[in-house]
């Protein structure tokens, strides 16, 4: 190789590596500047039911704590993408979680689930629901990759028949309608609850207490705020079932030392299955104190309505 051709290969590589010098800062600057954004992708978790996955792409291989988000409907309707928990999901997901917004079977589609549905079928719905979201959540925890999903950092948020589809889930799996369904061996930090109810707050215990947020009205026809009959059904109704809200919830964690923040509505309803998605700020506060172990509370707290602030 001649001197000549020598010095022609050096000065390729002095150019060459002049430009990476010069272009990879600006790229990186680029990149830095550029805010994150929020993917979603939709999987398949069992048979025909799908979740959502909201999460900013990254490299890094760290686990990350992750949001199940059940939307409501009365287990007759109901979307996973609705407009509300596209919203929360896509919020949550720029603070750093892992978003799953999940779909579950819809067994009362076109059927009703008021006074007249048969006490049994109910039963039947919420066990299937909970069954749906073991499904769900032991889908995105069973391997490290696509889902990123620390498997002790888990946080449940439901609306309405999702709220009480959290709330069984987490609290009723030593009944023995419950006992038999597919849980995931993952760890629930903590749980929303948007208008829900839990069948029998007599089954939560040490075992299973965790920090809960619940937004609930006090006039809920539906889903009582107390312990009550699921939408006030008599005695007489085939659907006659009591159901217990947050009140009673919350009651039942003062005696065992468990940690929770019920914010009410003193004139409020049902509507509240929705209004909870309005304080996505609340939400993410709830959810940074457990992650950073600050959740010490024990608290009722009166909430106004978003839109009646408005008016």
């Amino acid at each position: 190789m001649t001197s000549k051709t020598t010095l022609h290969i050096f000065s390729y590589f002095i150019i060459l590596f002049g430009f990476i010098s010069t272009s990879s800062p600006a790229f990186a600057q680029s990149s830095n500047s550029t805010p994150d954004v929020v993917q979603m992708k939709t999987y398949n978790y069992a048979d025909t039911l799908q979740l959502d996955f909201y999460s900013i792409p990254s490299n890094n291989i760290q686990l990350k704590p992750t949001v199940v988000l059940v939307h409501g409907g009365g287990f007759t309707a109901g979307q996973r993408n609705g407009g509300d928990e596209k919203r929360l999901s896509t919020y949550l997901a720029k603070k750093g979680f892992n978003v799953a917004s999940i779909n579950y079977r819809l067994s009362r589609k076109g059927k009703s689930f008021g006074c007249d549905c048969p006490t049994s079928i109910k039963i039947d719905t919420y066990v299937e629901a909970v069954a749906d979201l073991s499904k769900a959540i032991n889908y995105i925890t069973k391997d490290t990759l696509p889902f990123k999903t620390d498997p002790t950092k888990i946080f449940l948020i439901g609306s309405s028949a999702g709220a009480e589809t959290v709330l069984n889930f987490q609290f009723m799996r030593y009944d023995y309608r419950f006992k038999r369904l597919p849980y995931p061996n993952a760890k629930i930090a903590g749980l929303v609850s948007f208008s829900g109810a839990v069948l029998d707050e007599n089954y939560i215990d040490a075992s299973n207490k965790t920090p809960a947020l619940f937004f609930h009205g006090v006039k809920d026809s539906i889903v009582p705020y107390d312990t009550n009959p699921h939408r006030f059904c008599t005695p007489t109704d085939v659907g006659y079932i009591r159901i217990n809200g947050p009140k009673a919830i919350a009651e039942r964690f003062s005696e065992i030392d468990g940690n929770y923040k019920v914010y009410y509505n003193e004139e409020g309803g049902h509507e509240w299955a929705s209004l909870g998605f309005k304080f996505p700020d609340l939400i993410h506060e709830f959810l940074m104190a457990i992650l950073h172990g600050e959740t010490t509370m024990k608290d009722f707290e009166s909430i106004t309505s978003p839109i009646d602030s408005k008016e």
